[in-house]
């Protein structure tokens, strides 16, 4: 029995009324994810680097408005509030994947 993998979730898997309003704030995991057929490790590793990319822009954003307000406040927030929710997410992963790892050391042979 072959374990078939599971298919990125993108605007390209989107239903045709979101492609159609063209909304550009749903990310093509696809383009961040390593190549298909990739191993678990590079899927994390890509979605860990992608987390980090996000704090790092919200922080310098911070750090630019901060120092002249060539930076709009709002783009600074919705910076913050994107890097707050992927480290949310990030979190809630790790939760399920340490609840994962304890059934499997729970389970008896």
């Amino acid at each position: 029995m072959a374990i078939q993998p599971v298919s990125a979730v993108g605007i390209d898997n989107a239903s045709p009324l979101i492609r159609q309003l063209g909304i550009g704030g749903l990310p093509n995991i696809a383009q961040t994810q390593a190549p298909a057929g990739a191993d678990f490790q590079s899927v994390l590793m890509a979605g860990l680097k992608n987390v980090d990319g996000k704090i790092s822009t919200a922080n310098d954003l911070v750090r630019q408005f901060a120092v002249d307000d060539s930076v709009p406040v709002h783009q600074v927030t919705m910076a913050l509030e994107e890097a707050r929710m992927a480290m949310e997410l990030t979190m809630q992963v790790r939760a399920r994947l340490v609840e994962g790892y304890r059934e499997l050391m729970n389970m008896q042979l």
